[in-house]
């Protein structure tokens, strides 16, 4: 069995604005996705919390970016959900922005995790996203959450068909396919961040 990865994390803040960011020299690690895609589901079971990240059954509630310091030497973002219809245009646009400036701009940024539910095709914000992160040259790994939903043979599709649409991306890491439910994929994506955090920091130093 696999030496299991014990990761402890403490809420630090949220921010609505870009000036709110908290004022740190740790590698960031940030979740990015659709709303109700389930994020917070996923957070919580990398750090083994029910309640670190708030799970809602209302899409869209969380209008503001939050983090958390951990004990492996990271901070792990929280990023609203985007494309909910029920909120606002002027929300939408103005969590746009605040998102725009964290994922593009943000200099400890050193990984961007783009989930995407595995029950169903790639959506257009889906794409959206992961198009600009490649061309602003910013390192992603796409994280296929709620896998549990399908069967073995769908998955194997899903990934596939995943893989070939970032096929020609230079700055994808990995497609990983996870469950809140099972625990399927956090070994290997705490492994992950793990090494990029570790590399972060020895180019740093």
């Amino acid at each position: 069995m696999a030496h299991d990865i014990h990761i402890i994390a403490e809420f630090v803040k949220g921010a609505t604005k870009p000036e709110h960011f908290p004022e740190s020299t740790l590698p960031e690690i940030a979740m990015i996705g659709r709303s109700n895609v389930g994020k917070s589901s996923l957070i919580n079971t990398l750090v083994r919390h029910n309640r670190m990240a708030r799970v809602s059954n209302t899409p869209g509630k969380t209008q503001e970016i939050n983090f958390f310091v951990t004990d492996m030497n990271f901070m792990l973002v929280d990023l609203p959900g985007y494309g909910y219809a029920r909120v606002s245009k002027g929300q939408r646009e103005q969590f746009s922005v605040l998102i725009r400036a964290y994922v593009l701009k943000r200099p400890q940024l050193v990984l961007t995790c783009v989930l995407v539910d595995a029950r169903h095709d790639p959506q257009p914000l889906d794409l959206a996203i992961l198009e600009e992160l490649e061309l602003a040259g910013r390192p992603f790994v796409v994280i296929l959450t709620k896998c549990d939903k399908l069967k073995p043979a769908a998955l194997i599709e899903r990934e596939q068909q995943v893989r070939d649409v970032i096929q020609n991306c230079e700055y994808v890491v990995d497609v990983v396919p996870t469950s809140s439910e099972t625990g399927l994929g956090r070994h290997q994506l705490l492994g992950m961040i793990k090494r990029i955090v570790n590399l972060s920091s020895q180019v740093t130093s």
